[in-house]
């Protein structure tokens, strides 16, 4: 990436429930047309099939069921897991067609999983309009990396005094990783302020949190007049900005596979599949042997095939990105806060998700934070966030980011956000979503920052 572009170039810058077979939408007001109607053959199906343990149908159960089969599991919750069919012969055909059990369906049009083309709409920060934060185009659509290299290389060029580009490696196929240090500086103050880091989708699939770190970001640099502007925290904080952690998986879904996961790296001379999990591959509890996700105490006895999508890799921080963030993220000062935004659950979620038996020493502390932040979530659009231990509500997950940042990394106040949504729309969230799920997370950036300030020392 290009650290410094021409004035010029920036001049005009200023001038289907129970058994059933039929959709279920109402789990939240559908924005834009292609998720409801007819059923055409090359749509997908995303089911969402509700935990039933009494009836032999826990969470390891389904998730046993789809490993067995090769399906594509989206999310799971203690009550619900849902599973993608990219078309309804590739359900009907699957042995969840005969299980008796209660699901709700959404209908995944092929046209969702297509990346938007650039043509017939504006693109280049001459038209953005990025001096305004209300009145900004740029977050009403998904953008390519080139975009998003163009809306970071523009923060730093709007606003010098406040923006800063920091070159802190490269991806698995060379391309550049940078994050964005947004500072007042000391304004002649000796006191050190303190440190909060925002990371964007470390699965490249995840769009939206994308998105809401670059959201975020312009809300940090936006006038104090404007709604849901954050400037004013930076008297209290630096915040540092990763908004694509996986550069190589996030072109490869916009080139390739929409729901591509993992990064890009090839993991070895005689491997059949590329990539590595990258909150699997964090250096606090690593291990090989990771199996499909589970709830289940028992232990795999063989180490992670490859070719799955959450594989882990041969060792800790073998993922060059995992480890230039982490490497960056030893460099910084007074951390206090982490959140790793992630898409989809509505969930936010505090450490640990290597165990469900253990607890963190400042436990009570996070979870008093996650509470205030899904209130303050809420407010901005009454979307409703549960919060939890990142093992409770989803599985064990050793190895993840957030388990690293407060372990090793000493950031009290670490979290895992899944953005929305609940299950319409999954992976596929349109991008009419992009603007409100930015605002109700500035809401929740504001609560955090606030809450860790004021809390005693």
């Amino acid at each position: 990436m290009r650290l410094l572009l021409g004035q010029a170039i920036y001049w005009t810058l200023f001038s289907v429930s129970a058994h059933a077979r039929t959709l279920d939408v109402n789990r939240q007001t559908v924005l834009g047309a292609g998720t409801q109607g007819s059923l055409d053959a090359d749509d997908g199906l995303l089911k969402s099939f509700s935990v039933l343990p009494d009836k032999g149908w826990g969470v390891d159960d389904i998730l046993d069921e789809a490993g067995a089969t090769g399906a594509d599991v989206w999310r799971i919750s203690q009550s619900h897991v849902d599973i993608y069919f990219p078309t309804l012969h590739d359900y009907m055909t699957s042995p969840f067609h005969d299980i008796d059990l209660p699901h709700n369906t959404s209908r995944v049009s092929r046209a969702a999983l297509v990346p938007p083309s650039s043509s017939g709409r504006d693109t280049g920060p001459s038209s953005w309009n990025l001096t305004s934060l209300s009145n900004s185009t740029f977050h009403s659509v998904y953008h390519p990396l080139e975009e998003i290299e163009e809306f970071v290389e523009a923060m730093a060029f709007l606003y010098p005094d406040l923006v800063q580009l920091v070159n802190i490696g490269h991806s698995a196929e060379g391309r550049e990783m940078v994050a964005m240090r947004i500072s007042k500086g000391y304004g002649g103050s000796l006191k050190q302020k303190a440190g909060f880091v925002v990371t964007g989708a470390q699965h490249a699939r995840e769009w939206v949190a994308t998105s809401t770190a670059l959201y975020l970001t312009h809300a940090l640099v936006a006038g104090a007049s404007e709604p849901y502007a954050m400037s004013s925290l930076l008297d209290y904080y630096d915040f540092y900005v990763i908004p694509v952690p996986n550069p190589d998986g996030y072109v490869y879904t916009w080139e390739h596979n929409r729901l591509w996961y993992k990064n890009r790296q090839v993991i070895g001379p005689h491997e059949k599949c590329v990539g590595i999990d990258m909150n699997r591959n964090w250096g606090h509890k690593w291990k090989a042997k990771a199996r499909f996700p589970t709830v289940k105490a028992n232990k795999p006895s063989t180490p992670t095939d490859p070719c799955t999508p959450w594989y882990p890799g041969h060792r800790a921080f073998e993922a060059p990105e995992v480890n230039n963030i982490a490497n960056f993220i030893t460099t910084l000062p007074a951390l206090k806060a982490y959140i790793d935004l992630r898409s989809y659950g509505q969930i936010l979620s505090t450490p640990w998700a290597y165990s469900c038996k253990k607890t963190p020493k400042d436990a009570e502390d996070q979870i008093e934070a996650a509470h205030g932040a899904a209130r303050a979530i809420k407010q901005a659009h009454g979307t409703a966030f549960t919060t939890g231990t990142l093992c409770s509500m989803l599985y064990k997950a050793p190895g993840n980011v957030v388990d690293w940042m407060y372990a090793k990394a000493g950031i009290k106040y670490a979290y895992a956000v899944h953005l929305r949504d609940t299950g319409t729309y999954g992976f596929s969230l349109p991008p009419e979503w992009i603007r409100p799920v930015g605002e109700e997370s500035a809401k929740m950036i504001q609560f955090l920052a606030e809450f860790i300030h004021t809390i005693p020392k």
